[in-house]
């Protein structure tokens, strides 16, 4: 039997016969060091496990060839880090006198806890390939204990710690006060993930290998506020295309959440947090799990609530915004409110008064009363969450396992809007309270906020997402073949409260009677608590989603080369997805409530795929030449065929070279694409609109020009498109162990973007070098014809199909490029200090550009650092010291100045730098029934205000850039953690 060189134990065969299972108690008493290893081969992180503890660790060749180990990144005794390594490979450890000897799991083993380990090899994100990572690409890795000592409670806060990941998408702190077109679709308050900010829809968020379904209206985003971080074992982020290996979406890259499939035992954690008395949130969470001959099961709930985070609470949430930049935004609508004469002229209505005994001398005339719309309104929704994830395992024959994995999650909010009702109201000369300004006794009408009136316009609902999978599992050999299909679906109920009904309200405004009639006059609310009641609307929605998919997949050696094995996977999956809106309960037009019809939503999607990927490892193991101490090439391809728009072919190219210990130089190239979702493909009436228009035309002699508009969805869409390449290096100097440097230069050119100009409508023609790829100069009479016969045709100019010049083509579009590149860097470094072990590390993210154009002949504009868009510069960086019962780390988080365009004259954002702590303490031993762990955090420890922005997007405005900065402050939380 051949053993790994460098790992290798020299043992007897009588000497191993009398080894015993590595128990966690004894792995408990042994000292702990700092390890941060990659995902690399499991032969190559046990030798570099074997060096660092200076204990052998002996393993037969065959056992360890084409095995890949997880990235590792903590403090952890020899046991522990070897039962991580080897988690989920069906492999053990066993102690022999000062040694492990790592050999397979076996039914006949005398510790129950170690029998029934799944075998295969783990498959790492960016690759299809068990025991092989992804050649060219960087996988980073936020592991358990990262998540832990984050200080965070959910999977969203975890998520913006990653550098990579710009919070400008749909998000429970942006809503409609966001840039990103998407966000008006996040109906549920739900929170995303955005790669690059190429978008939600360009970063595929996967749920341990699998697309879970998605949230928002018509499927927009990956709704990561339904999985819980307590069931969570590491997040994997490849920030590089990876639609070869994943299909749609993975433009950006892929993110990969890993539950906690491998749990034994048991764990119970409680955790309370406050925004310094503002906000309040409770994390509640037990996790089971067994072992049994042949197989494992395990089961996490959580639950979660964080109370609202009211707008009064901090004074940037203003629509005032002289002191952050702006300007003055308050609107008229305040309460008490402003008459709007016969004539336009302005009249304030006085405060203390209620309305009943108002003269035309007691206003103010020429001016008006201002209103604030975050009065009474919240910057952050009430979140409630409960959640069960179960996963089980059972070896039916050997080397075949049936594998079983689901999730539960019903997550309920409540948030308090800024009004969406406001509207000047028409008072009749019927009302009694009814003032005429300037005697024409005419109606008039009057700007009033109704908030004090009705309570604050209000938004609950309930987001229930659950679905599994079901699959086989086989070794054939050293060939592995998974069979399996998976199930999700993810509905979203809303309810908008204290609404104004118009109908009702018209009616009580014209009512006669003193105690019956609306009162707009007054310092309110000055009606009949009754009528208000009446007048009270409310809208009801929904919508929901459901996908189900199919999976062949069987990977495995070739061919075996000097440098190892040719490894090939090759698989076929089918999809379908299905998105539905719901009728609506509409009362805010109408006497009584109507039911109006869902928005008819094309579909379903049915989705079939082919792929194969192979791995070459020309130098490696014990082949190599000078400068050539390894060598791996990688190729993938995947054709898919989409049911709506056609067909679909994606490679993928990756290199990684090691010239000698310590240094990889790696590289990819691939393309990538993005399907249009479910909104973009509409074709219903009530989506599109072709009307004749005149505009501002420089090139005219009349200065104008008569065209035809086309808006709504372009039928003929296609997917979005895109090439990227990485160039990256990776340092690892065996002199300096736990020093890793991992550098990574990335270029994605990013065409046929779905986009729409129809926004710009006055500057079509003003600017037609930008938008001439739209512009039809010599459209045909009977083209224009056919458009003014189209029953969606509107002609506000009563215009004759003969005096149209031009066919301006404003639908949502493949239309739009964006060209970016930047830099990614990963460093991190352990070393002995004072009895325990200390760890350092900076990761961030540097963009150098982001062009777009609106169209391929446009000029492009560089919007990097432009409030709406990715800062040029994040960094996380990260300091702390562990013993075996002490641990304190501090977390630094840096945001880069940018500018704000969004003003008359542009604002500069300043940089942003928080610190977060947490101070823990373990009582008892680690893997025992006197695991006790207490944890103090305090996340944004200086309690540093987001800088001032002025923030300002049509109706919604506020102090501070919520796209870039969460409105928490401060929250110190105390976690408690007992493993039994």
């Amino acid at each position: 039997m051949s053993i790994v060189p460098k790992v290798a134990l020299a043992l007897s065969i009588s000497v191993a016969g009398l080894s015993a299972p590595l128990a966690p108690a004894a792995a408990a008493q042994e000292q702990r060091q700092s390890y941060d290893l990659p995902a690399q081969p499991l032969a190559r992180s046990l030798r570099e496990v074997s060096m660092r503890s200076g204990r052998n660790i002996a393993a037969p060749a065959e056992l360890l060839r084409g095995r890949t180990a997880p990235a590792i990144r903590g403090d952890y005794t020899l046991g522990e880090v070897v039962e991580a390594l080897l988690a989920g490979s069906g492999l053990t450890a066993r102690r022999v006198g000062d040694g492990l000897l790592i050999e397979r799991v076996r039914s006949s083993d005398s510790d129950p806890g170690d029998q029934g380990a799944p075998s295969g090899e783990i498959v790492v994100t960016g690759t299809r390939i068990r025991g092989s990572g992804p050649v060219g690409s960087t996988v980073t890795v936020v592991d358990r204990q990262a998540i832990e000592r984050s200080g965070y409670a959910t999977t969203q806060d975890v998520a913006q710690t990653i550098p990579q990941n710009f919070g400008g998408s749909p998000n429970e702190g942006n809503g409609a006060g966001s840039f990103n077109s998407d966000s008006g679709f996040n109906t549920a308050a739900g929170s995303s993930i955005n790669l690059r900010g190429l978008g939600t829809g360009s970063t595929l968020v996967l749920l341990n290998g699998d697309r879970p379904p998605l949230g928002g209206f018509s499927g927009v985003f990956s709704d990561v506020s339904m999985i819980p971080a307590s069931a969570i074992e590491r997040i994997e982020i490849v920030a590089d295309g990876a639609s070869a290996i994943y299909g749609s979406d993975a433009v950006a890259g892929v993110v990969n959440i890993i539950p906690r499939l491998n749990f034994t035992g048991a764990e119970t954690k409680f955790r309370i947090g406050t925004a310094d008395g503002d906000s309040q949130d409770i994390v509640a969470s037990q996790l089971l799990g067994t072992r049994w001959s042949g197989g494992q099961a395990m089961i996490a709930y959580e639950y979660y609530h964080r109370t609202r985070l009211a707008a009064a609470d901090r004074a940037y949430a203003t629509d005032d915004l002289r002191n952050y930049g702006g300007t003055d935004n308050r609107t008229r609508y305040a309460n008490p409110g402003t008459i709007i004469a016969a004539n336009g002229r302005t009249f304030a209505i006085p405060r203390g008064q209620d309305g009943r005994s108002l003269k035309p001398g007691d206003l103010v005339a020429g001016t008006f009363n201002l209103g604030n719309d975050w009065t009474d309104a919240d910057l952050l929704p009430d979140q409630r969450r409960h959640s069960v994830f179960a996963a089980a395992t059972q070896e039916l024959a050997p080397n075949v396992r049936l594998y079983a994995r689901g999730l539960y999650s019903s997550r309920s909010f409540t948030q308090r809007e800024r009004p969406i009702s406001n509207a000047a109201r028409t008072v009749p000369v019927t009302n009694p309270f009814y003032v005429d300004p300037i005697d024409t006794r005419q109606p008039v009408r009057v700007q009033y906020s109704f908030v004090r009136d009705l309570g604050p316009e209000t938004t609950s609902g309930r987001v229930e997402a659950y679905g599994g999978s079901l699959g086989l599992d086989a070794d054939l050999g050293r060939w592995n073949i998974d069979l399996h299909g998976t199930w999700g679906r993810q509905t979203e109920r809303t309810t908008i409260s204290n609404r104004v009904n118009t109908a009702r309200l018209n009616a009580a405004l014209a009512d006669t009677d003193p105690a019956t009639a609306y009162n707009l006059f007054g310092d309110g609310p000055s009606t009949n608590p009754a009528t208000i009641a009446k007048v009270r609307g409310s809208t009801r929605s929904g919508n929901s989603g459901t996908v189900w998919s199919a999976a062949l997949r069987a990977d495995g050696p070739l061919a075996t080369l000097p440098g190892g094995d040719i490894r090939l996977a090759v698989g076929g999956e089918y999809r379908e997805e299905r998105y539905n809106d719901s009728t609506t309960i509409s009362d805010v037009s109408t006497l009584t409530p109507v039911t109006l019809a869902p928005i008819a939503l094309p579909g379903p999607r049915r989705v079939r795929a082919l792929y194969g990927e192979v791995h070459v490892p020309v130098f490696g193991e014990d082949f190599t030449l000078p400068g050539f101490r390894r060598l791996d090439l990688s190729a993938a391809v995947r054709t898919e065929r989409y049911s709506d728009f056609g067909t679909t072919t994606n490679p993928k190219i990756g290199i990684a070279w090691g010239p000698f210990p310590g240094l990889t130089v790696r590289g990819a190239w691939g393309k990538s694409f993005r399907a249009p979702n479910f909104n973009n493909l509409r074709q219903d009436p009530a989506n599109s609109l072709f009307f004749a228009y005149t505009l501002p035309d420089p090139a005219s002699p009349t200065g104008q020009t008569n065209v035809l508009v086309l808006r709504g969805n372009e039928p003929d869409l296609r997917p979005e498109r895109a090439t990227s390449w990485t160039l990256g290096a990776d340092v690892r100097p065996p002199s300096i162990p736990n020093l890793q440097l991992s550098l990574t230069y990335y270029n994605i050119h990013y065409r046929d973007r779905i986009a729409s100009p129809a926004a710009n409508l006055l500057n079509f023609l003003v600017n037609r070098a930008t938008y001439a790829g739209i512009i039809d100069a010599n459209p045909s009479l009977a083209t224009i014809q056919g458009y003014f016969a189209s029953p969606v045709f509107q002609n506000p100019f009563n215009l004759t199909p003969s005096q149209i010049s031009l066919l301006i083509d404003a639908r949502l579009q493949n239309l739009s490029t964006v060209k970016q590149s930047g830099l990614d860097l990963d460093l991190g470094y352990g070393f002995d200090l004072l009895g325990g072990k200390a760890d350092v590390g900076l990761t961030g993210a540097y963009i150098f550009h982001i062009d777009q154009a609106l169209t391929a002949t446009a000029p492009s504009t560089d919007v990097v650092d432009r409030l709406g868009n990715p800062v040029d510069l994040r960094l996380r960086g990260r300091a702390g010291w562990s013993d075996d019962r002490l641990s304190i780390f501090v977390f630094g988080n840096y945001l880069d100045g940018y500018t704000n365009l969004t003003n008359a004259t542009p604002q500069k954002v300043h940089s942003w730098t928080t610190f977060d702590l947490q101070i823990g303490y373990r009582f008892g031993k680690a893997g025992t029934d006197h695991d006790l762990n207490i944890a103090l955090s305090a996340t944004n420890l200086f309690d540093r205000d987001p800088p001032k922005a002025a923030y300002f997007l049509g109706p919604f405005s506020v102090g501070f850039d919520p796209d870039n900065a969460s409105p928490l402050g401060r929250v110190v939380s105390l976690t408690v953690t007992k493993k039994w």
